[in-house]
């Protein structure tokens, strides 16, 4: 996280972080934020995170990033996340997720419109083009959500 908001601020962007508190008072924060939200917990990081944004781009990590990952996405399959979710699939990091969520679907756990939820990406240039070309997605999707 750190390497990615160094690499916007140094292009003039502005970067805003969500911290919960204990993470501040381990001075695990970025010292070269535009904005520095401290909130209680995870939960409510992740709750304005999502409430916040306007896409998921989820890069290459650990436990944090996947269950981050897995609540946009349950979130989206429930309509209450509308917006794009993408994976940026460097060195294929993502290939056994893809095939796992792909395996969901074909055993009957997800539905077979389920994938339109995400899209996948080798690089981050593409980033821009599949935020842009990913499909609308609706509150709509309560109705086969259930499956």
């Amino acid at each position: 996280m750190g390497a990615l908001a160094d690499g916007a601020i140094s292009r003039g962007g502005r970067v805003i972080g969500i911290l919960p508190k204990f993470m501040q008072e381990l001075e695990w924060g970025h010292k070269g934020l535009s904005e520095l939200r401290l909130v209680e917990d995870l939960r409510t990081r992740k709750h304005l995170m999502l409430t916040e944004s306007h896409a998921v781009v989820a890069l290459p990590g650990g436990s944090g990033t996947l269950e981050e990952l897995f609540e946009a996405v349950t979130l989206k399959r429930l309509g209450f996340y509308l917006n794009p979710i993408v994976l940026v699939n460097t060195r294929n990091y993502f290939d056994p997720l893809i095939r796992l969520l792909a395996s969901a679907v074909a055993e009957g756990f997800m539905d077979e419109r389920h994938p339109a939820m995400w899209q996948v990406v080798a690089e981050p240039e593409e980033v821009p083009a599949a935020l842009e070309l990913a499909p609308a997605w609706s509150p709509e999707a309560r109705k086969f959500a259930a499956l």
